[in-house]
């Protein structure tokens, strides 16, 4: 996915940031996305999306965004990160074998 940048406030900042996961490791899940993917059952007023990858510490992370364009600039704006459980890792792992 191409994109400009990412588009942080104090708000989403917080919520993403509650389950332990920092900023940096949001942004590289975000730019190095293993599995991308729309999540249309949390998308009430806005088109969300999902993105799974190891983080530059090797959890592997999950991360829901939506994209914004902003001043002709595409912008990603996560809304909730959170390290995935075993369980939700050997689904993952099961259903995107290659």
């Amino acid at each position: 996915m191409q994109f400009d940048g990412f588009d942080w406030d104090d708000g989403n900042r917080e919520k993403c940031c509650k389950h332990g996961v920092s900023v940096a490791e949001i942004e590289f899940v975000l730019e190095n996305s293993d599995y991308l993917s729309d999540d249309p059952a949390h998308s009430i007023r806005e088109q969300r999306s999902i993105a799974v990858a190891s983080g530059p510490k090797g959890r592997v992370t999950f991360v829901a965004f939506t994209v914004r364009n902003l001043d002709g600039m595409v912008l990603l704006r996560p809304v909730s990160a959170r390290y995935m459980h075993e369980k939700e890792l050997r689904r993952y792992v099961g259903k995107n074998r290659d």
